[in-house]
């Protein structure tokens, strides 16, 4: 069984741990999106570890293991791992500081050689009934003593020696244990003008200074520096995001797009995904079912937003645009006012499986100052998008009518406007979902 780690940003002593008992190290380089790598060091660390842990795989699953083996000094810690002709011990050094000198010490057998496997170099012990081992230790470092019979002594052994000899001439110590956030990039969103045509259907909302101020509402990470997501103005991601942000007038669809629009643009585009699972997943034969036709379309990747937005001559809104047509300039929590009122929102969903929003003007209580409709409780609204070296994610604003329940881990809710959830995207097929849809936004000539 692998040593399992989630979230630390330092990982020695999980590794000394799967060192320590002869096992794998399975680490979550990315959890929950919030970016999860390895020190220098601890790469460093990994390296060696897993060359020797390779090489021996199969003694370490000896049924001879014999964990906590007596050593000679506080602080360090040996599994030993036998057959008849060769034994492995994995050291750890529990101490912040190196120790030097004798270390362990064995039965005497002639028959036996006895290398440092760690640095790569044979030990030469004086003969006496039991062979007293030193080496030198880095602190909380680790070390590894290999006893073979010359016939056991392998090319691939002695290869094994010459690698961890060259490794070994750098201390670890001289590797930067500084961990190091990953940044984030926030993708373009091209401008897309407003016609005469297309602006009865939306809200102009007046230009202006807007204090846009949000917080995700991950599970996991708390307050440290990489969680969330890295806006332009910011130089690394974090949770709490607070700017002054200047913001052009801009036209913002009244309504979320509705199954009757989408399949119009669908009829008029021809469009298919290139990765078409579970792409309208609640539509039966080319259309969504009766009585749906107000109803906001879901199981919509964000690409699929993005074709019917350019093929409806707009495109998708800044998150801070949606934010100011949803909450105006007074800070308000919703968009109706600062307190909660369940009536102006569909009933929640808390069965086993989702099942369908409401209409989009099923609510017009839950208006915004600027007449903006359904933008909270309803389905979640595609925003922004980030990606790193390593994820890429979504920012979806709203929350949605389907509440899960059972489990801490599902996605949080974010009915509050100063909140918003970091969806991670892996591939459209996955990304769609039965509780989100989107809605457009124009810029005013």
């Amino acid at each position: 069984m692998p040593i399992l780690t989630s979230g630390g940003r330092h990982h020695i002593d999980q590794i000394q741990a799967a060192f320590f008992n002869g096992v794998g190290f399975s680490d979550q380089e990315d959890v929950i999106g919030l970016h999860n790598g390895f020190t220098p060091r601890d790469a460093e660390v990994l390296r060696r570890v897993m060359k020797i842990e390779r090489s021996f795989a199969a003694l370490l699953v000896s049924p001879d293991w014999e964990p906590h083996t007596q050593t000679l000094q506080d602080g360090i810690f040996a599994s030993k791992f036998s057959t008849p002709d060769q034994t492995l011990w994995t050291l750890i050094n529990r101490n912040d500081y190196e120790v030097r000198g004798k270390q362990i010490e064995v039965p005497a057998t002639s028959t036996l050689r006895y290398f440092d496997l760690w640095h790569g170099v044979e030990l030469l012990p004086e003969p006496h009934d039991r062979v007293t081992l030193s080496f030198d230790m880095e602190g909380r470092g680790f070390g590894a003593i290999l006893a073979i019979s010359p016939t056991a002594l392998t090319p691939e052994v002695e290869k094994l020696l010459g690698q961890m000899r060259v490794l070994s001439a750098k201390p670890l110590a001289d590797f930067s244990d500084a961990w190091t956030v990953l940044p984030q990039r926030m993708s373009a969103i091209p401008p897309a003008f407003a016609t005469p045509q297309m602006k009865s259907a939306m809200v102009l909302i007046p230009g202006g200074e807007f204090e846009f101020s949000v917080r995700g509402v991950e599970i996991a990470g708390n307050n440290q520096e990489g969680v969330d997501v890295q806006y332009p103005w910011e130089d690394s991601p974090r949770r709490i995001h607070n700017h002054t942000v200047t913001i052009k007038p801009f036209y913002i669809d009244r309504y979320p797009v509705t199954n009757s629009e989408f399949k119009r643009f669908l009829d008029a585009s021809h469009y298919r995904p290139r990765d078409e699972h579970n792409f309208l997943r609640d539509w039966r034969n080319g259309t969504y079912p009766q009585g749906w036709d107000n109803k906001p379309v879901t199981w919509v990747s964000l690409e699929d937003a993005r074709a019917f937005a350019q093929w409806a001559g707009k495109r998708l809104p800044f998150e801070w645009e949606w934010q100011y047509a949803a909450q105006g300039r007074d800070g308000r929590k919703y968009p109706w006012g600062s307190q909660w009122n369940p009536s102006t929102v569909p009933t929640p969903d808390k069965s086993r499986q989702s099942g369908r929003p409401d209409d989009v003007d099923a609510h017009p209580e839950g208006s915004s100052p600027f007449g903006v409709m359904d933008m909270v409780g309803n389905i979640w609204q595609w925003t922004n998008e980030f990606e790193d070296d390593h994820t890429r994610s979504a920012i979806l604003r709203g929350g949605s009518y389907f509440q899960p329940q059972g489990s801490m881990w599902y996605f949080p809710q974010a009915y509050r406007l100063d909140q918003h959830g970091k969806y991670l995207l892996t591939a459209p097929s996955i990304d769609r979902s039965g509780a989100i849809g989107f809605r457009c936004a124009a810029d005013a000539n």
